[in-house]
């Protein structure tokens, strides 16, 4: 839509034409069966039960009560001498600062224009004290503590005056100047994204039509040399003329797709890794459907990363062995991988290397407020329902970790200011989601989430071989990320302590995506790294070594010296294994479209 002056029939004739799509709207909502069944995150019932529980707890304890609400009114009359000082010219220490880094109130109007000032610092301090009376409630046991606060903090930034037209300057401001065609614009990108989502609301992260896999993302050359019903495995052609003798096999996660790392030319780690001098092998996994509902962790076991090794073997020929790195869910897997090769005695794997990857479950972060029996018991009979998880499920939960920028900041640019939003690979990949199937995800939330055995000798058992990380004694090369919201890093260094031979364990900055997408060209965010890492993860940070810019570069220099002498390039199309299509394959065109409700 024009954003210039238009005649004034134009826009009576957009209303007309929004109000005929929200009816059109309605109604087929009206029509829509009840959906008992339906999944709705985060669970409402689980959050009344939790305000319940919270609330009896501050019933015992009036004088906690009285306390935060006596605190607030001082804190509010403070507030308001400083507003008052303000409109008399004087000058005051100002009151409820926003926190260092909230985009929230970036824009000056929100401190020139003294009312929405005033706006603004009222709500932080209402904020502020709502998290005072509701901080460790005595009583309260840790899981139901840690889920209050998870759900008291998203009604808080739900709540925030930036996310209201009528308490946003900025809001104001562009519908003034666009003489209110910006709202028009807004609520066009509403009815787009609940039409999309057939009633639910989607909001669009970026601008999807701008992006084609294997045009603008996947683009490093290659060809699928190896495929079944789980995964294709993809060879990528060597930008050198000698590479390392021993391949690299990439384990990405299936809850996601494989691209994150391979998004554009200048930040994929793929390329990067070719252009290093490796052979370079990836797992592609598919995007499944209710006809893989029986598929199960084992399963991925055995038709991912042990299926990936013959392949690459039969492809290379010889006996150099294979390296492999996990990311994610798929760190977890090739952890399990390593046991399970360590259990039978076979050294297949040269050396290792873990991104961002949780073995031990004891403190699993925020996403613990997602598990717990109740809560999985739920999941599991909408999955058994529908065959597997739907994409939105996933995607939904890690927009929660992160609400202020993946869930508000669009509705404040999308909704409100009428805006698109702009193109960005990173959250095109973000909103490409991919299915669970409920086999495999069941074992999953329940043996390494709830139970947490994956930490135990023998907890767990795969294909018959009992695990054990302690037995596992190739080389390791452990990467975390210090603002990792899915994978939090001091869970991760604590499973990484558990394995049997050396690891090298490196912490990088940023979070979990973009911590690992930091190509050296970048020089952002640095890294820390210890001779001899203590026990305890704190001392470790106190006493670790501040490096400057991308982790890569240690980490290709610390493979390099585990992956033998240089040979010739591998062409993938002179290998034993006939290609089948050129990368980035089948598989990873999949769209996970929203599952029927039964």
């Amino acid at each position: 839509m024009n954003e210039t002056a238009a005649p004034p029939f134009a826009a009576f004739a957009t209303l007309a034409e929004l109000g005929e799509r929200s009816r059109r709207l309605l109604e087929a909502l009206a029509s829509a069966p009840a959906g008992a069944g339906e999944l709705r995150i985060p669970d409402p019932d689980d959050i009344a039960r939790t305000f319940e529980e919270a609330a009896r707890r501050l019933a015992a304890d009036p004088e906690r009560v009285l306390r935060q609400q006596g605190q607030w009114c001082l804190e509010m009359a403070d507030l308001w001498r400083y507003a008052m000082a303000r409109a008399a010219g004087e000058v005051l220490e100002p009151v409820a600062v926003p926190e260092p880094g909230d985009r929230r109130f970036a824009d000056a109007a929100w401190q020139e224009i003294p009312a929405f000032d005033f706006v603004r610092r009222a709500y932080l301090v209402t904020a502020r004290r709502l998290r005072a009376l509701y901080a460790d409630l005595p009583g309260l046991d840790r899981h139901t503590q840690r889920k209050l606060d998870f759900y008291l903090r998203l009604y808080i930034n739900a709540i925030a005056p930036s996310n209201f037209l009528a308490t946003n300057p900025v809001v104001l401001r562009r519908a003034a100047e666009t003489e209110g065609r910006s709202l028009l614009q807004g609520l066009a990108h509403l009815l787009e994204d609940l039409e999309s989502g057939g009633g639910r609301l989607r909001i669009r992260t970026t601008r999807e039509d701008l992006f084609t896999l294997g045009v603008d993302l996947a683009t490093t050359p290659g060809k699928v040399v190896f495929r079944n019903e789980l995964m294709e495995l993809i060879q990528y052609a060597p930008t050198t003329e000698r590479v390392y003798r021993r391949p690299l096999l990439i384990v990405p996660p299936w809850i996601n797709k494989y691209y994150i790392l391979d998004l554009r030319p200048r930040n994929s780690f793929v390329r990067w890794v070719v252009d290093q001098g490796f052979t370079v092998f990836l797992i592609s996994w598919v995007n499944p459907g209710p006809e893989l509902a029986h598929k199960s962790f084992e399963d991925y076991l055995v038709e991912g990363p042990l299926a990936a090794l013959d392949a690459v073997r039969t492809q290379v020929g010889g006996r150099a062995g294979c390296n492999i790195l996990g990311y994610c869910i798929g760190g977890t897997l090739t952890a399990c991988l390593l046991g399970w090769l360590a259990a039978r005695g076979e050294r297949r794997i040269g050396a290792a290397t873990f991104l961002t990857t949780m073995t031990d479950f004891a403190e699993p972060g925020d996403l613990g407020v997602f598990i717990d029996d109740a809560q999985i018991a739920r999941l599991e009979a909408q999955m058994e329902r529908c065959g597997c998880l739907d994409a939105t499920y996933m995607q939904t939960v890690f927009s929660l970790l992160r609400d202020n920028d993946l869930i508000w900041n669009f509705v404040v640019n999308n909704y409100l200011l009428g805006r698109e939003p702009p193109p960005f690979d990173l959250l095109f990949w973000n909103a490409d989601g991919t299915r669970m199937p409920c086999m495999m995800h069941r074992f999953y939330l329940r043996r390494f989430y709830l139970e947490n055995r994956l930490v135990e000798p023998g907890g767990i058992s795969l294909l018959g071989e009992p695990i054990d990380l302690g037995r596992i004694t190739v080389p390791a090369y452990f990467l975390s990320t210090r603002e990792d919201h899915i994978a939090p890093w001091r869970s991760c260094y604590h499973g990484a302590r558990r394995f049997g031979g050396p690891v090298r364990f490196v912490l990088g900055r940023s979070g979990h995506i973009a911590g690992v997408v930091n190509p050296p060209a970048s020089g952002k965010y640095g890294y820390w790294t210890h001779r001899r890492p203590p026990p305890d993860p704190d001392a470790f940070l106190a006493r670790a070594r501040r490096h400057e810019g991308s982790w890569w570069p240690d980490w290709v220099a610390w493979l390099r010296r585990r992956s033998g002498s240089p040979v010739p390039a591998r062409d993938p199309e002179q290998g034993r294994l006939r290609p089948l299509e050129e990368a980035p394959g089948s598989y990873v065109r999949r769209r996970a479209e929203a599952l029927p409700q039964p």
